[in-house]
């Protein structure tokens, strides 16, 4: 899996109704964009001076489904959006690891040395 983040601090004045209608734009992204397996978005809790103002979160199966997703029209569309609500747009692409097959590997292999398996 490919984990897509994207980190946004707004620009000064950016008011709550420009962040909700960006929210509903990116609420329908998963409705028209069939690679997006998992996706979630929302704002900054803790508001602490590293802190970024927004954060997006999506899955994907593949670099090749995350290069659909991005030259999608309606992804395009938001990033417009975005782009114009910021002052600095953070992101990353990730291959994904499991940390609960991770676990119950080191587990496995302990149990492995002890000769209970």
């Amino acid at each position: 899996m490919i984990n897509h983040v994207v980190l946004i601090k707004f620009k000064a004045g950016i008011k709550d109704a420009d962040i909700d209608a960006l929210e509903k734009i990116l609420d329908q992204l998963p409705n028209k964009i069939v690679e997006i397996q998992t996706y979630e978005f929302g704002r900054d809790l803790l508001q602490t001076a590293r802190s970024y103002d927004f954060a997006l979160v999506a899955l994907f199966a593949n670099l090749e489904a995350v290069q659909r997703y991005q030259e999608h029209p309606a992804h395009l569309k938001a990033l417009q959006q975005i782009t114009r609500l910021s002052e600095n747009i953070l992101t990353v692409d990730f291959e994904g690891t499991d940390a609960g097959k991770i676990k119950k590997d080191e587990e496995g292999a302990i149990l492995s040395r002890l000769g209970r398996i």
